[in-house]
């Protein structure tokens, strides 16, 4: 039985010609799911070209971090490389998910206390800085790297080793439709979500000043007479009209 899981390994190559192709083939598609984000954002709120290149490039370099790492670990693992990549992605999608989502919270909350703006995720200043962009990215990529030991370290518990017994049976004959399912139609689908998602982790979100200027109140002030202090007070564009008519008429 061994023996045949060693020959299997060595028919799944995830490093061959094919191997590579399918990886680059996944990066085109898995991009373009960004791009299709990009244009269904409303046109109030869609970011400029540059700031979207930043967000969405952080994102790509952080994807690429994990996925060699997941296509060398997957190597160290006695078995079917593919098995193994199966599994490291599969956490990576679901488990890992949520502790990007808890260390980038971490790193924000660390950011705003010691007051390191530019490493505010999608803040890169006005005009935008490219050192704003490269600091994002090393913090990203650091996140990356925790996340990956992280789950790594879970990979390595006794349970695994059973599942991958049975996660890829079915395919196992075909090594480079095993290829193919491992990296390219199940990434397609789950990198589709996870890309939406982690965008919206990094996007900065629109200000509520934009979409109270959109729904069109105005903003003035009062000086009160009684203790000389200044109100702001919002009015509707109607509620404005009204009491500048009735000024007049006064």
């Amino acid at each position: 039985m061994a023996a045949r899981e060693d020959t299997v390994a060595v028919k799944c190559d995830l490093t061959d010609t094919f191997g590579f192709f399918i990886q680059g083939l996944l990066a085109v598609v898995a991009f373009s799911t960004l791009i299709l984000k990009r244009f269904r954002e409303p046109k109030n709120l869609r970011r400029p070209l540059q700031i979207w290149f930043y967000d969405t490039s952080k994102q790509a370099i952080g994807a690429l971090v994990i996925h060699f790492a997941n296509v060398y670990l997957s190597t160290l693992f006695k078995g079917d490389p593919c098995t193994w990549y199966f599994i490291n992605y599969l956490l990576d999608s679901t488990i890992g998910l949520c502790l990007i989502y808890i260390f980038l919270q971490i790193s924000q909350f660390i950011v705003h206390c010691y007051k390191w703006d530019t490493l505010i995720l999608g803040e890169y200043g006005k005009p935008p800085q490219c050192d704003a962009w490269i600091g994002q990215c090393g913090l990203y990529i650091l996140i990356m790297i925790l996340e990956k030991i992280a789950i790594a370290l879970l990979v390595m518990l006794d349970f695994w080793h059973d599942v991958r017994r049975f996660i890829l049976k079915p395919v196992r004959k075909y090594p480079k439709v095993e290829v193919a399912l491992v990296m390219l139609i199940v990434p397609f689908i789950i990198n589709a979500i996870m890309f939406w998602v982690v965008d919206n982790f990094l996007m900065r979100k629109a200000k509520k000043s934009r979409e109270t200027n959109e729904t069109g109140r105005v903003q003035f002030s009062r000086v009160n007479s009684s203790n000389t202090e200044e109100v702001e007070v919002l009015l509707d564009n109607s509620d404005s009209e009204h009491l500048t008519h009735r000024g007049h008429e006064a």
